[in-house]
């Protein structure tokens, strides 16, 4: 039993240990996939974020992602489309032990869609609206960490993350 009471306080040590101190900041970058409802196949996505750890387990973060390109097919045009996202969210954490937490964000997020229609041009256009998402941390070291973490920036639109992060 004594055995088990120490592996516990072991365990609670080392995942406290890497956790965030508040006032820090970090920074990171991440690469993906993205879906899109109703179109057929999916692009690669790369993104940068920065945040501010106000408690060991709340951060505001702001992030940078594109998103892809999709080639869609319209009213006869083809159109190649590339799809950015800009966020600002709130990312809680919840400490699992070992140096893994569980991770969630609810934010604002803002898309922007530039199209290029062979032979008319291209135009842009923009949405703004909700973004959340859900995954899971690992803390390599104190200053180190990684994620995995699924978004939804849009009501149609996925993006699958892997990403590394040095916390200052």
């Amino acid at each position: 039993m004594i055995k088990h009471i120490a592996a516990a306080a072991a365990l609670l040590a080392a995942s406290s240990a890497f956790a965030a101190q508040p006032g820090t900041v970090y920074a990171g970058v991440d690469a993906g996939t993205t879906k899109m409802d109703d179109v057929s196949g999916r692009s690669t996505s790369a993104g940068a974020f920065v945040g501010y750890n106000f408690h060991e387990n709340l951060a505001i973060e702001a992030g940078y992602r594109r998103m892809g390109e999709f080639d869609l097919y319209a009213y006869g045009l083809y159109s190649e489309v590339e799809f950015k996202a800009a966020s600002l969210s709130l990312v809680g954490t919840l400490p699992l032990g070992g140096g893994f937490s569980l991770l969630g964000r609810v934010g604002y997020n803002r898309l922007e869609a530039e199209a290029k229609v062979r032979g008319y041009g291209s135009g842009k256009a923009h949405d703004s609206g909700t973004v959340a998402g859900i995954g899971v941390a690992y803390a390599i070291s104190p200053k180190i960490s990684t994620r995995v973490e699924l978004q939804r920036p849009g009501s149609d639109v996925t993006n699958l993350s892997v990403g590394v992060s040095y916390q200052f």
